[in-house]
């Protein structure tokens, strides 16, 4: 079922195959200009994150936005606020480590998870405050949404 959101005066899909073939496309778009073309969404900006396909072993590219804190990322788990998991997230679970491509440098990083507390809270105004429609994802899902942060490797 195709799910739309709002975005001001456009309407995206949040999910379906619409949504698939877009995030291929600005993945593949990313990756090609060595994350350059296409490095921002809505104001928002995108990287490219490499994950292992945790039941097909093959290289996955997913484009996310994401905010910086220092040397840290952050995610934001929210697949538009459907009530599925996304896909990269199960990936990233499965793995130690992962690497992000940002305006054309490459980067491996560890990551951890937060589900609840004062840090979450802030990440997640922080995330609100980078793409305002992130704001109303936890209201389309009774799951909660997982902040990802990703931090140098060594």
């Amino acid at each position: 079922m195709q799910r739309w959101i709002a975005l001001g005066s456009h309407h995206i899909a949040r999910s379906g195959t619409a949504a698939r073939i877009a995030g291929r496309l600005h993945a593949g778009t990313l990756r090609r200009s060595r994350g350059l073309i296409g490095a921002r969404w809505f104001g928002a900006p995108v990287l490219v994150l490499i994950t292992i396909g945790r039941k097909s072993g093959k290289v996955r590219h997913t484009p996310l936005l994401y905010v910086k804190e220092g040397d840290r990322v952050v995610l934001l788990a929210a697949n538009a606020g459907n009530d599925r998991v996304p896909a990269w997230w199960l990936n990233l679970r499965a793995a130690e480590t992962v690497e992000i491509l940002i305006r054309g440098h490459r980067r491996r990083l560890r990551w951890h998870q937060l589900d609840d507390g004062p840090e979450y809270d802030r990440l997640f105004a922080a995330v609100v405050a980078t793409y305002p429609p992130a704001e109303h994802y936890a209201g389309f899902t009774q799951r909660r949404l997982p902040i990802v942060v990703l931090e140098p490797a060594s």
